[in-house]
């Protein structure tokens, strides 16, 4: 199988010349081993929440890398979180702030989008373009995503410097708090807004809607934004962003790590720890696989340095 790793053949040519060229050099040094992960869970559901400690240890049992987790689940008010608060270079899981910005500020002047931003927006989350990103977080400008990281409660959310918004700084905090506003009503995101937000997610490219979706029942529909992103410190950083509803249930899930060998190995153990939040908030029904990793992709582009 393969997959893409961005939507337009011209940003993977500019891939190709390598990211050296496009984000800031690191000299960081090597980080130490992970310690055991610790996860914690609560629930109003007798017993989900030790099953889910117990199977979602278990996914990353011997799994080299560092991995923060978040589940929420409003159905049975479930909570799982582990190293929800350590930061991570967001790669292109960034892209959904940037669209829920875009609206957010549209929202705020009483206006529309326009069909440029429209075609922008497509193009960013279904296809992870990064060129399209590039457009709208200039556009946007970073006080603005600023502003709507505040209003958000996004507050330990560091946009990129310089146009590398592949270099904001996430945590699972963070994006559970934005993935709970796309997915119920609040008075940030407009009805509308996150109505198109979840289409958008929901039309994801085939070979990009691996991670959180593995192991998810075909009962229950599925939402998904990833990103992926090499660098000289802590190797692959792979992350999958997913919102899931039906069977009863209605839940977000965020899955950050970095420190992986090669982006098949993240992508597995993501995987992994999907399959086991499917299997115990949604039991009755089989998961379907939607990605198999198979060999080594070219290096991720993190951003285009912005224009003029």
């Amino acid at each position: 199988m393969t997959y893409r790793i961005s939507g337009r053949a011209g940003v993977l040519a500019a891939a190709a010349v390598g990211a050296a060229l496009l984000i800031p050099a690191v000299t960081a040094a090597t980080p130490a081993a992970a310690t055991t992960p610790t996860v914690g869970c609560t629930s109003a559901k007798a017993g989900l929440a030790d099953k889910l400690k117990k199977d979602i240890t278990a996914a990353l049992a011997n799994r080299k890398g560092t991995v923060a987790v978040g589940l929420y689940d409003r159905s049975t008010k479930t909570t799982c979180t582990l190293r929800a608060t350590s930061a991570y270079d967001s790669a292109s899981s960034v892209k959904v702030t940037v669209l829920a910005a875009l609206l957010w500020d549209a929202k705020k002047h009483d206006r529309y989008l326009t069909s440029t931003e429209q075609s922008l927006a497509k193009a960013m989350i279904t296809q992870s373009d990064n060129t399209a990103t590039s457009k709208l977080w200039k556009q946007l400008g970073v006080t603005k995503i600023k502003g709507f990281l505040t209003t958000a409660g996004m507050t330990k959310t560091v946009p990129g410097a310089d146009g590398y918004w592949g270099l904001t700084q996430e945590n699972v905090v963070d994006e559970q708090k934005l993935l709970k506003l796309v997915t119920a009503k609040n008075s940030v995101l407009s009805d509308n807004a996150r109505a198109y937000i979840l289409k958008l997610m929901g039309q994801v490219v085939a070979d990009q809607r691996w991670g959180t979706p593995a192991g998810a029942p075909s009962s229950v529909s599925v939402h998904v934004k990833n990103g992926w992103l090499q660098r000289s410190t802590h190797g692959w950083r792979v992350h999958s962003l997913g919102t899931f509803n039906g069977a009863g249930h209605d839940y977000v899930m965020t899955v950050l790590t970095q420190d992986d060998s090669t982006m098949d190995y993240g992508v597995t153990t993501i995987q992994n720890v999907a399959r086991a939040i499917h299997k115990d908030l949604v039991p009755a029904t089989s998961g379907v696989t939607r990605y198999t990793p198979t060999s080594e992709p070219r290096e991720a582009l993190v951003a285009v340095p912005p224009q003029g």
